[in-house]
């Protein structure tokens, strides 16, 4: 066993992803211990199994975040150290016509729910914070604060899909709607997009003329519980690089990269 890293986990539901790795830490599969347990939703169920393994945990209400600042935009108090000219810049998710108000709602709410979650995370120093069923889009407001190393990231998320088809909250449902022969899950890095940052891990699963949304879910979470702590793992055993390689050359002639992660034998 390697060096034991700190991991601290956001979740929105049930948090099965969670036990998969609260169970894999336990059981040496991770040289990592869970310190904290965050959510956005007091009624996660995931918070019974942190307190079930005296994680500490808490929760900061976004939905009652976002109601209040629709009621009454101007009471509510920004964070200090936001810019909100620098992350609209790094936002790639609204299209050209978005109405500036409703860009304005989403990252002044997130930027405002982001803040206490930094808060309360201060005294739960971590190396790694992993997304387990957190469905919140991070903002550049937050993933600038953790991620403080471009070339080292630390925030790691588990999509139901295999990307980059089907990003967004509803991955199988997409797959199976499309009438995909294969399935899967993906295990990537955080950045500024939807799900579209670098892929560290993929399984995948064939889908049959017999199975159903419910029966490619529980192939697909067979899958994340064993993908998801393997990823970890290697992040763990720091065999996980970051590197920049050639994708292409557009029709100027200029070389466009990609970022791709590289496993270390």
């Amino acid at each position: 066993m390697g060096n034991i890293i700190r991991i601290g986990a956001l979740i929105s539901g049930s948090g099965t992803n969670l036990q998969a790795i609260i169970d894999s830490c336990e059981q040496g599969k991770i040289d990592g211990k869970i310190v904290f347990v965050g959510s956005d939703n007091f009624g996660a169920s995931g918070l019974e199994k942190a307190a079930k393994h005296n994680i500490p945990s808490f929760v900061v209400d976004y939905a009652s975040i976002i109601r209040k600042f629709n009621k009454d935009p101007d009471n509510m108090k920004l964070p200090d150290d936001f810019d909100e000219k620098d992350v609209c810049s790094k936002l790639p998710i609204f299209p050209e016509d978005a109405h500036m108000q409703k860009i304005k709602t989403f990252v002044y709410t997130r930027a405002i729910a982001e803040a206490m979650f930094l808060e309360k995370m201060k005294p739960c120093p971590f190396d790694l914070l992993v997304l387990a069923g957190f469905m919140r889009n991070l903002t550049p407001y937050f993933i600038d604060r953790v991620n403080t190393d471009s070339k080292n990231p630390r925030i790691m998320n588990i999509h139901p899909a295999l990307l980059p088809a089907f990003p967004g909250v509803d991955g199988y449902g997409d797959t199976f709607r499309y009438g995909a022969k294969v399935g899967g899950c993906t295990v990537h890095f955080i950045d500024y997009g939807e799900d579209s940052g670098p892929i560290i891990g993929q399984r995948a699963f064939a889908i049959e003329e017999d199975d159903t949304i419910d029966s490619i879910k529980k192939k697909g979470l067979a899958l994340e519980w064993e993908l998801y702590p393997e990823c970890i793992q290697l992040f763990a055993q720091k065999r996980l690089n970051i590197v920049s390689v050639i994708s292409n050359r557009d029709k100027g002639g200029v070389v466009l990269y990609r970022k791709v992660v590289k496993i270390r034998r």
